[in-house]
């Protein structure tokens, strides 16, 4: 059985192997302070909040630090709700037995919601994201072995083909292009490696009215439309759950209403909120079809493609011989 302190050391390792420094490509050194310093060109990336800072802003992802922060503990599985666990086999196709033992990336972790589902497959995982909200990853999987950095996946600091698996649910239709997003992964997946990733789907219209609301609720700033979707959200769902017990006319109208202002059908409140806001807040929000991501993989090399039970799930492996 291996200890808690034996896998922090193997990933510690994982990570002096694979960090480089994003100014002249050479190895990363530990700064003895949680950062790490580039021993060529001195470039600095600190420790700050308990992660590693490879980016000097959030960028256009300031909302989902804002995000995460509220909501640090909202989505964690627990004894009762498995709701992570499930969510990451229908939107990667992964089993635990990919993932054991494994040197995994999680691009765009969050809060860590599904680095804590990998980390229990048996995975090392490294979480990078963009916003400050891999401050709050960091604090929730403390005591698994991950760690997670703040860092642009056009950018990242790892050596090429580091990495067995990596994944990315939900995260990079919100960069301001998709598909170089993806195809960036190749870069850093070893040979034989599996890339899955998760987008928002291309083929229903139901989002059309988020998409216009969004060019309005984007530019807010995230406290205010926090505020403003706490009183709005509560509102239009008990509205439209009303509406649906009326005789004759009522599920017409209430299809209406979340047509014109879509709000999330999450059971609990908290969640409704949570997600509601993930739609409204981003300044980037792409939709994709199967058609578009299989032609992205295909044109990586990836082969043995596959797709997830939830859509657009699309994951793929990479040859082991170019």
């Amino acid at each position: 059985m291996i200890s808690e302190q034996e896998m922090q050391s193997a990933l510690s390792a994982d990570l002096q192997a694979i960090l480089r420094c994003l100014s002249c490509g050479s190895h990363l050194d530990s700064d003895k302070a949680g950062g790490y310093v580039c021993p060529n060109c001195k470039r600095a990336c600190p420790n700050v909040n308990g992660i590693a800072r490879f980016v000097d802003a959030q960028h256009y992802a300031a909302s989902f630090g804002f995000q995460w922060h509220q909501y640090q503990k909202t989505q964690l599985d627990h004894d009762e709700i498995k709701e992570s666990d499930m969510n990451f086999r229908w939107k990667t196709a992964l089993k635990p037995e990919e993932l054991k033992g494994k040197l995994v990336l999680d691009v765009g972790c969050g809060m860590g919601r599904f680095a804590e589902v990998a980390t229990s497959w048996g995975a090392r995982v490294v979480g990078i994201d963009l916003s400050a909200a891999a401050e709050v990853a960091a604090k929730n999987l403390a005591e698994r072995d991950f760690v997670a950095m703040q860092a642009d996946v056009f950018a990242l600091p790892f050596a090429p083909e580091s990495f067995d698996v990596i994944y990315s649910v939900g995260v990079l239709h919100h960069t301001p292009d998709c598909e170089a997003a993806v195809k960036t992964l190749d870069k850093y997946l070893k040979p034989g490696g599996i890339l899955a990733v998760w987008l928002y789907s291309g083929y229903n219209k139901w989002y059309r009215f988020s998409d216009f609301w969004r060019r309005y609720t984007s530019r807010m700033k995230p406290q205010t439309l926090h505020s403003v979707l706490k009183v709005a959200v509560p509102v239009i769902y008990n509205t439209e759950m009303t509406l649906r017990k009326v005789p004759l006319v009522g599920r017409s109208a209430a299809g209406l209403l979340h047509h014109v202002f879509p709000v999330n059908r999450q059971k609990t409140a908290e969640k409704r909120r949570l997600d509601t806001f993930d739609w409204y807040s981003p300044k980037y929000q792409s939709k994709h079809t199967y058609e578009q991501v299989f032609r992205w993989y295909e044109a990586m090399g990836m082969e043995d493609m596959r797709i997830g039970e939830f859509s657009i799930a699309v994951r793929g492996r990479k040859p082991l011989h170019k």
